[in-house]
């Protein structure tokens, strides 16, 4: 089969187009024909040695995929040619077929295409985690998701307006018409700063924009609020606990297909849509990592494995 690899880490330029052998499912795991696979910032954190050496070379990039079940899966209820998507659990998925664990794969939503459903699982597993399960998010509640238009964001803007939150999101002034088309509430500028009347004014902040000092963002909190950065960024304990705030790193469970159960319903009841930023093909991997690796993406940046 075509894939994907890397021998060595470095820039995009790492990456080959290769050919390998089909990888056999052991106890538990699925065979997924590839149709598409999503792009994280971890695949080129790991390919350019940020991650460390903790993965193995040579590396077939992709965590995120959407496909065909091709064997593997009767004992959890899948059969050869049902539509799915999920994670894998040792990436892989940059390839025309990868091995994906039985409880990390999902039924593919009906209204989506496979591209979408290959965008779909660790932003949205992480968006629902850090809103719901950490962040205790309850109806009524007012929210600030910051870096709202990138791949968490969006769909934690949207998560979170179906639960009935209040959304105030932060991100450049070119994506404020793309967020208030989600459902915003409020829309503040980076540049700007935080408007006066928004100080104190959240009960959960959610830190998706990588880098920088993020103390302002604790201005937003109501006391006894909590905030939760799912990226690197710098948040004063000092000015935390002066505010009577909670400054907590996100901490994940292990991946879920029950959650992917969960955003398949909200996909097909037209509650949930993953925004594409753009497709690449197999073979353009390269270009898919410079794109987000710029961090301008809008919505999520997709590899399409093969068409139909």
């Amino acid at each position: 089969m075509k894939a994907i690899r890397f021998s060595v880490f470095g820039g995009p330029e790492v990456l080959r187009l290769e050919e390998v052998p089909v990888p056999v499912p052991g106890e538990g795991e699925v065979l997924v024909r590839v149709h598409a696979a999503g792009v994280n910032p971890g695949d080129w954190q790991i390919r350019s040695g940020l991650a460390g050496d903790r993965f193995g070379l040579p590396y077939i990039p992709g965590w995120d995929v959407a496909g065909t079940v091709a064997a593997g899966g009767a004992d959890a209820g899948f059969r050869p040619g049902d539509a799915v998507y999920g994670m894998t659990a040792d990436s892989g998925g940059c390839a025309e077929y990868t091995v994906v664990p039985a409880g990390q794969l999902a039924r593919k939503p009906s209204a989506a295409t496979f591209i979408e459903a290959a965008a779909l699982p660790q932003s949205g597993f992480t968006a629902w985690h850090a809103l719901f399960e950490q962040g205790r998010l309850e109806p009524g509640q007012t929210v600030l998701i910051n870096g709202a238009a990138g791949g968490v964001g969006h769909l934690a803007v949207q998560l979170a307006r179906w639960k009935g939150a209040r959304v105030i999101r932060t991100a450049s002034a070119r994506n404020e018409r793309f967020l208030r088309e989600l459902g915003v509430d409020e829309f503040i500028d980076y540049a700007a700063g935080m408007p006066a009347e928004l100080e104190g004014s959240a009960d959960l902040v959610l830190d998706t924009a990588a880098g920088g000092d993020r103390d302002w963002l604790i201005d937003a909190l109501k006391p006894g609020g909590r905030l939760v950065p799912i990226v690197f960024g710098r948040h004063s304990a000092g000015k935390a606990a002066e505010a009577a705030v909670e400054v907590q790193e996100v901490q994940f469970p292990p991946f879920s297909s029950a959650v992917l159960d969960q955003l398949s319903s909200l996909v097909d009841e037209g509650r949930l849509h993953v925004s594409i930023d753009s497709v690449f093909p197999l073979e353009e991997t390269a270009k898919a990592h410079v794109r987000s690796e710029s961090r301008r993406a809008r919505g999520k940046i997709v590899i399409c494995v093969r068409s139909g």
